[in-house]
């Protein structure tokens, strides 16, 4: 849920210090408690600048059949409003060229298109349709936008021991009535301060969906990204696995790097 990791989706307090941090978590209300460790975390993950890897989408379908995805993505941090990213397919040849551009926004709707080779034209993608699965995957439009902390309200539930780690369950509302959820429910791990779980909840509040986040490494000393990550829709039996690779950070990216022009021109 931080908003810097790649899809998934995590919020910013500057002056927010550990000692202070630590306060606030023990003495507030559990809305909070939940919206203190949501900006904790963006705090934690703030100032990379911008962000290159290389992407494998994994597709499997019920029987457990699998189709694979090359993907690039490029990501660039914007002060005082979501980021911008763009991701090109290299494989296979029927999604090959197609190019996804995505402006996050903290408090009005994300501006998204997608440029089709075949029809050479650029696409953009209705805020009513969010909800709707990005290329064929288990991950929503909404999904793949960074996570920041205006976009929800918040939560805390409990402290709970997650495939060993000590960390904060954490419920989130989207604020945006054309998401697909009502809510979210997060698993932040206490140490690093990035997700290792999030359920996610249909319009009918039933369980929809469930991302884990696996291997995290860090970067520049400051950084955590996972190596993958996988969305399990527990009402198709379709999965999603995402695996990143040759992250790297200090690319020079600029804005200009991110409009509708640069999506058109995307090799």
């Amino acid at each position: 849920m931080h908003k810097r990791t790649l899809l998934t989706p995590l919020f910013t307090l500057a002056l927010l210090c550990p000692f202070s941090h630590a306060e606030t978590l023990k003495s507030t209300s559990p809305e909070s408690k939940g919206l203190a460790i949501a900006e904790e975390a963006d705090r934690r993950d703030t100032g990379w600048v911008d962000q290159f890897a290389d992407m494998k989408m994994i597709l499997r379908n019920k029987q457990g059949q699998e189709s694979t995805r090359e993907i690039r993505i490029s990501t660039l941090e914007v002060n005082d409003d979501g980021d911008k990213s763009l991701s090109i397919f290299d494989s296979p040849a029927d999604v090959k060229g197609t190019a996804f551009l995505s402006h996050t926004h903290a408090l009005k709707p994300d501006d998204q298109w997608l440029f089709l080779p075949a029809l050479k034209r650029v696409k953009r993608i209705s805020s009513a349709n969010k909800s709707g699965p990005y290329m064929g995957s288990e991950f929503a439009y909404e999904d793949i936008s960074s996570q920041e902390v205006a976009k929800y309200t918040y939560k805390w539930l409990r402290d709970e021991v997650y495939q060993d780690r000590d960390s904060f369950v954490i419920e989130r509302y989207p604020r945006d009535k054309n998401s697909g959820y009502t809510r979210q429910v997060a698993w932040i791990d206490k140490e690093i301060y990035q997700p290792l779980k999030v359920d996610y909840y249909d319009r009918k509040d039933s369980l929809l969906k469930t991302q884990t986040f696996n291997n995290y490494q860090l970067y520049l000393d400051n950084y955590w990204r996972p190596d993958n990550m996988e969305m399990v829709n527990h009402q198709t039996g379709k999965s999603t696995l995402l695996t990143l690779e040759n992250i790297r950070f200090g690319n020079g990216l600029k804005a200009r790097d991110f409009n509708k022009k640069a999506l058109e021109n995307a090799r």
